[in-house]
């Protein structure tokens, strides 16, 4: 899997976030070409420029693009579209997206730059839809104040859980890519206690330090967000969260990010969070965060890409 993107790279300190809808245009095919070969251009160029960036920029296609751009079929087995998932008091909705790009370093600078050339290469054909810039909070921070990704698997388990296998072999090395842009409602948040707060997460704020099972609450986001497969075991994704804000607008939110080796993992996940486990017993962060976007992807090995600049 040495070819895959830059899924398993852990987190970085500034983030842009870029979502494109793809315009019919007789122009299309061949700017995608031209991307795919940047995306790769890109990615060589900041490794051998900044070697200590831990710099790169990540491309995934949605359901809609794949069959639009006429890539190889049978497509990915698990990449659709997204479907909402609607629970008794709130929704992990659905929204469009064709292309989106997840381009990280720890100079916002070279994040600037990698997002002008994507740019350049897709206004002639696509409508940007989302562009969201993350930055690293404290100690990796939401702006809740917890700790986020502490869950996050970590060395060989993260290529286990973050990249397609054996099971799709034609896509062994892709990910599936999923993402929330969430707004939260921290007026309502500051009203909470520092105690009541560490309950609606399961963790303390000040060390990170998850509440003993007899302790935390069911319906806790540690609780719901964690979750096992038919066998008792853990199944996990990687995740590459950031906190976003604009003080004047007091707009403050988290892009949610997961990359995983198959998309039902993240969906039993959301299931738990917005329908509840049992049906009911919602995660109460929901009560506190919500979820404004929602969008299914694939992220292609280097390969692919490859083969699809032609």
């Amino acid at each position: 899997m040495s070819d895959s993107q830059n899924v398993t790279d852990y987190p970085n300190a500034n983030t842009i976030f870029m979502v494109w809808k793809l315009n019919d245009n007789p122009q299309l095919k061949e700017n995608f070409q031209r991307l795919c070969a940047l995306v790769l251009n890109l990615n060589n160029s900041v490794l051998n420029r900044f070697p200590d960036s831990r710099a790169s920029c990540i491309m995934g296609i949605g359901y809609e693009a794949w069959k639009m751009l006429d890539l190889p079929t049978p497509m990915p087995k698990e990449l659709s579209n997204f479907e909402a998932i609607k629970g008794d008091k709130h929704i992990a909705v659905s929204t469009p997206g064709d292309l989106h790009f997840h381009i990280r370093a720890d100079n916002k600078s070279i994040c600037f730059d990698m997002a002008i050339e994507i740019s350049n290469i897709l206004n002639p054909v696509a409508q940007s839809i989302l562009e969201v810039h993350g930055f690293k909070y404290w100690d990796a921070r939401s702006i809740l104040g917890f700790v986020d990704g502490t869950e996050n698997p970590h060395g060989e388990d993260r290529d286990y859980f973050g990249k397609i296998g054996d099971e799709d072999a034609e896509y062994k090395g892709g990910s599936y890519l999923f993402t929330q842009k969430y707004i939260h409602d921290m007026k309502a948040w500051k009203n909470l206690s520092t105690e009541e707060q560490e309950k609606v997460i399961g963790r303390s704020k000040e060390n990170d330090i998850e509440m003993a099972d007899e302790v935390k609450p069911s319906n806790s986001h540690i609780a719901l967000a964690n979750i096992e497969g038919e066998n008792g075991e853990e199944l996990k994704i990687i995740r590459d969260n950031m906190p976003f804000g604009n003080p004047s607008t007091n707009e403050f939110g988290t892009y949610f990010i997961a990359y995983a080796s198959t998309f039902s993992t993240v969906q039993k996940m959301l299931v738990n969070m917005f329908i509840g486990n049992p049906p009911g017993n919602y995660d109460r962060i929901l009560d506190f965060s919500t979820a404004v976007t929602g969008t299914l992807f694939f992220v292609p090995t280097r390969d692919m890409l490859d083969s699809f600049s032609g």
